[in-house]
């Protein structure tokens, strides 16, 4: 399973000091380790890159005009290999970049090797998702590439991997929300039955998770909250059973942004079959007084479904529930409510 991704970046490879480094999602190559980013380097022909890359520069101060004109990035064959212990797919771009891929260690980085090179090719020459010219672009297009690989994992290259382990069928389901819901510490207390005030930040990555069940296996795509990250949900949300989004009923000061994002990403990519689960989570900081009866939580569930408009989903299987992620509450039953709107 891919891990991370990583890019270096710079005017010159020989000024290992001067490179930009970008990692998504996990920080594990830094600028400090200069020992492993000159064996990464070195491997795709460091003399080779430097002469090219000045030659390139020299043709581009002649003549600025031609290297507007220039659309295509130059992709290298990707190469597999292991440094410092770190299981690794890089290529080359433009001899100005390097972009690598961070597997588990019993990862084949050949099984993904000729697919990298064509996404690198779609993502760049293709579809144009990135020039590199801000660390914004660069960051967003790290985050499309990290997404497209996992899945591609997922779906081809661990098949045979899943099949073995979980022979039972296969439900996706799509997990999203805004930040801090509540959206990783719930996949973290259905897979474990664990809570930890202290275990999560506010999550920065792409997960996906598989939580076995009698007949079959849930594999949760989980997708960060951040606005930053939100465009990027139709990444994750094909070839979907079932849509899970989740509020914080606690904080009703996100309502108007949180409705306006599930109305957004509904309306624009209609997923009109897909039947979606609702949970307000975080019941338990409304649940403390005086006032918590069945009757004041059935007038919240009302008020709620009113304010988000979810009687709007008419072309669609839908049910709203109350849980709280830290006391426990209701995660018993989301697995059940999940079968019983997709009619497994």
């Amino acid at each position: 399973m891919l891990k991370n991704i990583f890019l270096l970046k710079g005017k010159n490879f020989q000024h290992l000091r001067k490179l930009n480094i970008y990692n998504y999602p996990e920080e594990i190559i830094k600028i400090s380790d200069e020992d492993l980013i000159s064996k990464i380097i070195y491997t795709h022909d460091l003399k080779d890159i430097i002469k090219k890359y000045k030659s390139s520069k020299v043709k581009n101060n002649k003549n600025e005009n031609t290297r507007n004109k220039i659309t295509l990035f130059e992709i290298s064959k990707p190469i597999p290999q292991i440094i410092n212990g770190l299981n690794l797919l890089t290529s080359c771009i433009n001899n100005e970049i390097i972009i690598g891929l961070i597997f588990e260690k019993d990862d084949n980085p050949y099984d993904y090797l000729q697919m990298f090179e064509e996404l690198l090719n779609e993502l760049l020459n293709v579809e144009k998702t990135c020039s590199f010219n801000d660390e914004i672009e660069i960051e967003n297009f790290l985050v499309i590439l990290f997404i497209d690989i996992r899945r591609y994992g997922d779906e081809n290259v661990e098949q045979e991997q899943i099949k073995y382990e979980f022979p039972q069928n296969l439900i996706k389901v799509f997990l999203f929300g805004l930040d801090e819901v509540g959206k990783s510490s719930l996949l973290r207390r259905l897979k474990t039955g664990e809570f930890d005030d202290n275990y999560f930040m506010p999550t920065r990555k792409f997960n996906i998770e598989y939580i076995p069940n009698e007949e079959y296996t849930l594999v949760f795509f989980d997708m960060p909250g951040q606005k930053i990250f939100r465009k990027k949900w139709l990444l994750g949300v094909q070839d979907s059973n079932v849509l899970i989004y989740m509020i914080d009923i606690s904080n009703q000061i996100r309502f108007k942004e949180s409705k306006h994002e599930f109305w957004t990403f509904i309306n624009r990519y209609e997923f009109a079959e897909l039947p979606i689960l609702i949970l307000g989570n975080k019941i338990d900081l409304l649940n403390n007084n005086e006032n918590s009866t069945p009757e004041n939580f059935n007038r919240l569930k009302e008020e709620i479904i009113n304010y988000f408009e979810f009687d709007g989903l008419i072309d669609r299987k839908w049910e709203f529930i109350f849980t709280s992620v830290k006391t426990n509450y209701n995660i018993d039953i989301i697995l059940d409510k999940i079968f019983e709107i997709i009619e497994v």
